[in-house]
């Protein structure tokens, strides 16, 4: 089982440059859970990804197995 879910890897701190620092830890807020498999995962990241744009802080859809 999969879950899709989106986050930001950036978050604002004007100490950095372009007062952006890395933020990968950051919270993962869930689309979908309990896909069955990782190619139907990858479809909805995909298609949440070419619907929305990343914006300053790179918001993207990505999945883990649960």
């Amino acid at each position: 089982m999969y879950r899709v879910f989106v986050r930001n890897w950036w978050k604002r701190n004007t100490s950095w440059p372009n007062g952006l620092e890395p933020d990968g830890g950051a919270r993962k807020t869930t689309l979908e859970k309990n896909v069955k498999t990782e190619e139907e995962a990858r479809r909805i990241a995909q298609q949440y990804n070419a619907a929305h744009t990343l914006g300053r802080l790179s918001r993207k859809a990505e999945y883990e197995e649960q």
